[in-house]
């Protein structure tokens, strides 16, 4: 391995770190942070570029980003996963896209199957304010998954970018 692709490879652990990061905060509050997301895209652009992908993984990024932001004006996806999902695309080499598509998805409906079957045995989270960041995230999460609200698609986002980094695989 080169220099080059080492440090292309670093790259993208890095996007898949960064990913991680806010799918943790998208669990806790619902919200991507932009910058984050930002940062995913520089050290994606900054792979890209070590690897000689960049104009491929470029048009990759925009056409998953302009299908996935229809996917958000029909309702069916937030923003914040739209412009992680775009800013994730840029942390892997083109030629693996359709792969991190297609495990994004069998990742969302898995999560989707979790969370319907969880509003089944997950009570609502009682009255009283817990005390500590993860005790308020999890009472968070319980309300959310008994209301029927919103999941954290943003974890599926991670499940696709690890599976393509740790996997190889290309469709």
């Amino acid at each position: 391995m080169t220099e080059t692709s080492f440090l292309a490879y670093i790259s993208s652990i890095l996007c898949v770190g960064l990913i991680f990061a806010a799918s943790l905060r998208d669990v806790a509050t619902r919200t991507i942070p932009n910058g984050l997301v930002v940062a995913i895209a520089v050290a994606g652009l900054v792979g890209r570029v070590l690897d000689g992908h960049l104009v491929g993984a470029l048009l990759a990024a925009a056409a998953v980003f302009v299908v996935s932001g229809l996917c958000w004006r029909r309702g069916w996806m937030g923003g914040g996963d739209v412009k992680l999902l775009g800013a994730a695309v840029l942390g892997m080499s083109p030629h693996s896209v359709f792969t991190f598509v297609v495990a994004v998805a069998v990742a969302g409906g898995l999560v989707a199957i979790f969370y319907l079957a969880a509003r089944r045995f997950v009570a609502a989270p009682a009255l009283l304010r817990p005390v500590g960041p993860w005790a308020r995230a999890i009472r968070t999460e319980r309300w959310r998954i008994s209301r029927g609200g919103s999941l954290p698609y943003a974890c599926a986002i991670a499940a696709g970018a690890l599976f393509v980094n740790l996997s190889g695989w290309t469709l």
